[in-house]
C-alpha cells in the first residue's frame, strides 16, 4: 500500500513540529507557574525521556509486524459481505465511527482482562500528566490491535483506509493528554476533551476504567463507562499500586511477571487461567481487589465531597 505510507510519512512530517510546539509550549507554562523545582510536577525529563523511548519501542514493533497485519486485513478484505460505500463523505463519516468505536472495544478489554492490561499498564504507568504522556504507548500493542479492525474490512472499509483514519485519530488522542485545558464547553458532551482523559488516567478509586474513547466520548456516555472530573477530586496519576523502580525494562514487564509469580503458585490450571483472563486485581480467595471491588466499597463507604465540574484551567496547585 504505497499511498498508505506516503500519507503517512506526509503526517509524521507534519504533525512533528505540531508536538515539539505544544510540549515547548507546556514546557513553558510550567516552569513560568512554578518558581520552585520541587513543585513541577507535570514534567520530568527522566519520564519524558522513558515515554520517547517507548514510543520508539511501540513505533519498531509496529513496523516489523506490519506486513503480517496487513496481510491478515487484506484477506479479510476480500471476503467483505457489503459493497464499499461509494459517497466518499458518507464512507470517511462512517469509518471514522465506527474505527473509534472498534477502538474503545479494544480499550475496554485492555482495561478489564489482564492479560491485555498488562500491556496497557505502560500508558498508564506514570505519574506525570503531559503532552509526552501520550507517547507512553502500550508497546507490544500492535501485535493485536488490527483484529478490532476485521470486522470493519468484512463490511467494506479497505484496509489502508483503516490505517490513515487510525493515524489521525491518534493525534487527537495524543493531544488531550494535558492538564492546560479546563472543561470545553458543548464538547463536553461529544468529544473526549482533556478533562475527559485526565480522569482516564487518574488512580482515583471513582476515577478507574473510566472514559476509554480515542475520539468520542459518546460510546462511554452510551455503555455506562463515563465520569466526569470532579472539583473536589483532583486526578492522582499513576497506578493504584506505583511500579518499584523507573527502568524501562521493568515499565514494560513488571505485569508480566506479577502474573509469573501467581502461575507459580499452586494452584489449578483453571485457576491460573482465570489471573490472565479476568480483571486486574482478581484472586480465587478475594484477597486482592479489582477496580468494580474497589468503586463498590467507595459505594458503601462514600467520602463527602462536591459533584461541581471543573469550569476553568487547573490552577498552579493542580499541575
Amino acid at each position: 500500500m504505497p499511498g498508505t505510507y506516503d500519507f503517512e510519512d506526509l503526517l509524521l512530517k507534519l504533525s512533528t513540529p505540531f508536538y515539539l510546539f505544544l510540549i515547548g509550549l507546556e514546557i513553558f507554562l510550567t516552569y513560568r507557574t512554578h518558581s520552585d523545582a520541587e513543585t513541577r510536577t507535570s514534567y520530568s525529563f527522566r519520564d519524558s525521556l522513558t515515554n520517547a523511548l517507548l514510543m520508539l519501542v511501540n513505533g519498531g514493533i509496529d513496523l516489523l509486524f506490519r506486513a503480517v497485519y496487513v496481510g491478515i486485513l487484506i484477506w479479510f478484505y476480500h471476503f467483505s459481505i457489503i459493497s464499499p460505500i461509494e459517497n466518499p463523505y458518507t464512507y470517511w463519516l462512517l469509518l471514522f465511527l465506527l474505527e473509534d468505536l472498534a477502538f474503545y472495544t479494544l480499550h475496554y478489554v485492555d482495561h478489564h482482562c489482564r492479560l491485555f492490561w498488562a500491556v496497557h499498564v505502560t500508558h498508564h504507568s506514570s505519574e506525570h500528566f503531559n503532552l509526552t504522556t501520550g507517547f507512553r504507548s502500550s508497546v507490544f500493542q500492535p501485535l493485536y490491535r488490527f483484529v478490532y479492525f476485521i470486522p470493519l474490512t468484512l463490511i467494506g472499509f479497505n484496509p489502508a483506509d483503516i490505517i490513515i483514519m487510525y493515524s489521525l485519530t491518534q493525534i487527537y488522542g495524543i493531544i488531550v493528554h494535558t492538564e492546560y485545558i479546563g472543561k470545553l464547553g458543548w464538547l463536553e458532551y461529544i468529544m473526549v476533551t482533556p478533562s475527559h482523559h485526565r480522569v482516564h488516567h487518574a488512580s482515583n478509586v471513582q476515577y478507574l476504567d473510566k472514559n476509554m474513547g480515542m475520539c468520542l466520548i459518546i460510546w462511554d456516555r452510551i455503555f455506562g463507562t463515563f465520569q466526569e472530573e470532579l472539583i473536589s477530586v483532583p486526578p492522582q496519576y499513576g497506578l493504584t499500586k506505583p511500579i518499584e523502580t523507573s527502568g524501562l525494562r521493568h515499565t514494560v514487564f513488571h505485569e508480566w511477571e506479577e502474573i509469573g509469580k501467581d502461575f507459580r503458585q499452586p494452584a489449578p490450571l483453571a485457576t491460573k487461567l482465570k489471573y490472565l483472563m479476568k480483571a486486574p486485581g482478581w484472586s480465587p480467595d478475594g484477597s486482592r481487589q479489582t477496580t468494580k471491588d474497589l468503586q463498590n466499597k467507595s459505594l458503601q463507604n462514600p467520602a463527602p465531597e462536591s459533584r461541581l465540574p471543573i469550569a476553568g484551567p487547573p490552577t498552579a496547585e493542580v499541575i
